[in-house]
């Protein structure tokens, strides 16, 4: 067991430093999109499925929140939260419609809207990237190897080189951690102007 234990964290190690290598220019482009929203008084709009809905909510309360340093709190939404509003709406409209139909309602021009699919293919994030480009948002996606659909809608693609799911959601962890700091002190060094 141990052995496989030591292979499951070398798979992870691995999987990181190909997404630093791959995409180290790209997560630079998804933070100069978000805390340009931000100075134009925008905001985030983040979404994904299963480990992908929780890895939203984490964004977003990084963002609400605070990531490092106490600062005013930054205009964020994780469209996985709110049970009510996802469940009216699949009931409506269909699953497909959970997270589009609520970027039509809360996203506004010039806010950035996050679909995380670790496949990239998601009907319901690929619909909701959708929504978001026909609504004047920015979109980043965050998926495996190649985008998939995601992938073709994403103004900033951040696709994890690697098939596995698992390793791609913990590389998914280290660039959205990535991403928060840098919005977090550009933010903060913004505000000492």
């Amino acid at each position: 067991m141990q052995d496989q234990i030591r292979r499951i964290f070398d798979e992870s190690r691995s999987a990181v430093r190909q997404a630093e290598e791959h995409l180290c220019g790209r997560i630079q482009q998804a933070v100069e999109l978000i805390v340009a929203s931000y100075r134009s008084r925008g905001g985030v709009l983040v979404f994904g499925n299963g480990g992908s809905a929780a890895d939203a909510q984490h964004i977003a309360c990084e963002l609400v929140g605070r990531f490092q340093v106490d600062r005013p709190g930054l205009r964020a939404v994780a469209l996985t939260a709110d049970i009510s509003t996802l469940t009216s709406i699949a009931n409506d409209y269909g699953f497909e419609a959970v997270f589009a139909r609520q970027v039509e309602a809360l996203g506004r021009a010039g806010d950035v809207a996050i679909g995380l699919s670790t496949s990239g293919n998601s009907p319901n994030v690929v619909n909701a990237l959708i929504a978001a480009r026909r609504g004047g948002l920015k979109t980043i996606a965050l998926t495996g190897e190649g985008g998939g659909r995601c992938g073709e809608l994403a103004d900033v693609l951040l696709d994890v080189p690697c098939h596995c799911t698992p390793r791609v959601q913990e590389a998914h962890a280290v660039i959205y951690h990535t991403i928060c700091q840098f919005v977090e002190a550009t933010v903060c060094e913004d505000g000492r102007d």
